[in-house]
């Protein structure tokens, strides 16, 4: 049986275990980085996030994930505890302090906080957010393309959990990586509620036909910045570009497919639901946006 990769699967580190971790201000080993059992986050997924990658001493689209970080606490009434230099500062301090210059991955947590009871109530929150930024020397290795599987869990209507809210709360799409791992695949394929393609259950998805690009609608979906800027590169290249609602018969016949996220930039899917995409290797247009795209992080250092 062939062992299951993952989108954000990374070279082993042995730095890792000496990594300090920002917690509420203050910089702990590893081991000491703990947070209580009585944290909104840990008790009931309370809080948003966002993953940036450090490149040459550059964090590159910082502002836009920040936009997003304060958008996303914003929709759920939390309130961060600090303005956005105090983010920066926050990410810059962790950095130094572990010594890192490129090739490194930072997550940013922010949680309601520490209840005084065990209870849903977002009032019994009181002492303040919880901030969290766990920083890894984090080198993308993924060995081969990624193989999907369509399950049955969706990304749903904005009156549920709208998808486009980076939140903790991520059992819906844990639960389709599980379906599709069962299936026999390394990740999940996500139809909408109206049974078009949407997403992976970690990353944006594309697909390529007669050399145009297509993605999903992104009503039904977190419009990654990553996939914003598949899209714009598309544009600057000449490269038709779709925004578009299309089904599995349309991603089945695809010449090419891949997925985009902070992480691994754009990685290519070789099958779907066991059947080859195109060459099951990256294939030509995805090389072109990959190499733009690279060109483009460079061109922020």
């Amino acid at each position: 049986m062939t062992e299951h990769v993952t989108t954000h699967q990374a070279q082993e580190d042995a730095r890792n275990q000496d990594i300090l971790i920002y917690v509420d201000g203050v910089l702990k080993p590893k081991a000491e980085a703990v947070v209580s059992v009585y944290d909104s986050g840990f008790m009931l997924g309370d809080g948003v996030w966002e993953g940036l990658r450090l490149h040459d001493n550059v964090w590159p689209f910082m502002d836009e994930h920040l936009d997003r970080l304060f958008e996303a606490a914003k929709a759920i009434d939390l309130d961060i505890g600090m303005d956005r230099d105090g983010v920066k500062k926050a990410l810059l301090e962790t950095q130094k302090a572990n010594g890192m210059t490129t090739d490194a991955h930072a997550r940013l947590m922010v949680t309601r906080g520490v209840k005084v009871r065990p209870f849903q109530h977002p009032s019994l929150s009181q002492s303040g957010p919880t901030f969290v930024i766990i920083m890894e020397h984090s080198k993308p290795s993924i060995p081969r393309p990624i193989t999907l599987a369509t399950v049955p869990h969706q990304r749903g209507l904005p009156m549920t959990q709208d998808p486009k809210l980076n939140s903790h709360s991520k059992l819906n799409c844990i639960l389709a990586c599980i379906a599709a791992q069962k299936a026999g695949a390394d990740e999940a394929l996500m139809l909408d509620v109206h049974g078009f393609v949407n997403t992976t259950n970690a990353c944006n998805f594309f697909i390529v036909r007669k050399g145009a690009v297509w993605t999903s609608t992104g009503d039904y979906c977190m419009n990654g910045i990553t996939r914003q800027k598949v899209i714009d590169i598309c544009r600057a290249e000449g490269i038709p570009v779709f925004e578009r609602n299309y089904s599995l018969v349309d991603t089945y016949g695809a010449d090419e497919a891949f997925l985009t996220g902070t992480f691994g930039a754009q990685t290519p899917v070789s099958a779907i639901d066991g059947r080859q995409i195109g060459s099951a290797e990256m294939g030509p247009v995805t090389k072109r946006i990959r190499a733009a795209y690279a060109d483009l992080i460079a061109a922020q250092t």
